[in-house]
Formats: C-alpha cells, structure tokens, sequence
C-alpha cells in the first residue's frame, strides 16, 4: 500500500498510468464490454481486471492521479447505444459528476456509438474492465499534462 493512492489501483494499473503519455487513451468498461479480445489490440496488449468495482468507482481513484487532456474539446467518451447518439444512462450522469470533481471544471463528454466505440477502444493504450453492472457503462479517457508551475 502507498499513501495517497487508492487501494483500488493495482501496481499494474499504477504502472500503466505512470507509463502513458500525453494523449495516450485509457478504456474504462462494464463486465459486458469484450474487454479481453479489444485489450489484445491496443498499444500494450495489457487488460487490468477490477472486477468488484463500478465504473464510477473506478474513474475516481483513476482520475485522482491521472489528468484529462486539455487540449481537446472532449477528453471523455462514452458507449452510446447504436443509432442513439443521444441515448444518456445514469452512468453516464455519474461519470460526469466525476469527471468534473475531478478535473475542477466541467468537462465535456462526448458520445460515441456502441461498434465505432470498440474500433477506438482497439486504438487506446490499455483497458480496465470493472464488475460495472449498469449498461452503456464504458468509457475512453484521454490523458493530459501535469504543468510545471516554475515553467508558468
């Protein structure tokens, strides 16, 4: 155990956080979502298991170290149903929360349709696939900078 660190994050899932880099993404998904097979092609091939946690959960001991990307207009993505764009679950409304708690401002969090939201996951650095049981509750995370203040 460490200090300040959420027992929830595992060495591995510690390591692959200190490892992305600006812009790398980081796919958050329910127990339904076919997490083995999509982590198999993305950047590091790496699967984290956090079985007994929600996705919300999750994205809080996450995002306690990990900063969001600022430099794009929705560093937040969610599975949305097929042909329902629009479609908002009450996960998606508690990831918001989130996100927002976490980064001290709002962020915007963009929709993206269930089999176009697979294809991007296969592009992100790794998946964590949580015991989420609520549907739709899958996410993609792109991580941002940490400033350096002397540099200001």
């Amino acid at each position: 155990m460490l200090k300040t660190i959420s027992p929830l994050i595992t060495p591995e899932l510690l390591q692959i956080l200190a490892a992305m880099g600006h812009g790398d993404e980081l796919v958050l998904a329910d127990r339904n979502f076919p997490a083995a097979s999509v982590a198999a092609e993305t950047v590091t091939g790496v699967l984290v298991q956090m079985t007994g946690v929600g996705t919300t959960e999750a994205a809080e001991a996450i995002l306690s170290l990990m900063p969001l990307d600022t430099f794009v207009d929705a560093p937040v993505r969610h599975m949305a149903p097929e042909g329902e764009p629009e479609a908002e679950f009450a996960v998606h409304r508690d990831m918001q929360a989130i996100v927002d708690a976490a980064e001290g401002r709002e962020v915007a969090i963009e929709a993206v349709e269930r089999f176009d939201f697979y294809d991007e996951a296969k592009t992100a650095y790794a998946v964590v696939r949580t015991g989420e049981t609520r549907p739709y509750g899958c996410f993609i995370f792109k991580k941002g900078v940490i400033a350096d203040p002397a540099a200001e």
